[in-house]
């Protein structure tokens, strides 16, 4: 049974405006179209959303969903591909949260530099001003 774009972001998760983007993009084909114009979509459709959503709630990018929907719907696909597409993307997130953890703990040591009273000095302020500045 064809269903409404509200009916589709209602199962799928995914709002109205994000399942037009996801067809202007191409992640999801165009749905079949009322003679008014209303969209409908079928249960594969829904099931792709579905599967949009999921490796959007990963953090994965519009493009690297673009490929695991290739590979989903290849029935040739090697396992392989899909191992390495998301190592890759593990290796991504573990160079980011590295990142993420230098960041903190350079603003943990701010934090025990600045004194929090109510003087005007302050170590915070210090490390973000302007080099020029005295």
């Amino acid at each position: 049974m064809n269903k409404t774009i509200g009916q589709a972001a209602e199962e799928s998760g995914i709002s109205r405006k994000m399942i037009r983007y996801y067809e202007e993009t191409g992640l999801l084909p165009p749905a079949r179209r009322s003679e008014s114009g209303y969209r409908y979509y079928d249960e594969p459709a829904i099931r792709r959303l579905q599967f949009i959503r999921r490796a959007r709630d990963m953090g994965f990018s519009l493009e690297r969903i673009s490929q695991l929907l290739g590979l989903w719907q290849n029935e040739q696909r090697h396992s392989a591909d899909v191992k390495a597409l998301v190592e890759q993307y593990i290796a991504e997130l573990d160079e980011t949260i590295r990142q993420m953890q230098a960041m903190r703990d350079e603003l943990y040591d701010w934090v025990d530099h600045c004194h929090g009273d109510d003087q005007p000095e302050c170590a915070i302020i210090d490390h973000l001003k302007p080099a020029t500045e005295n």
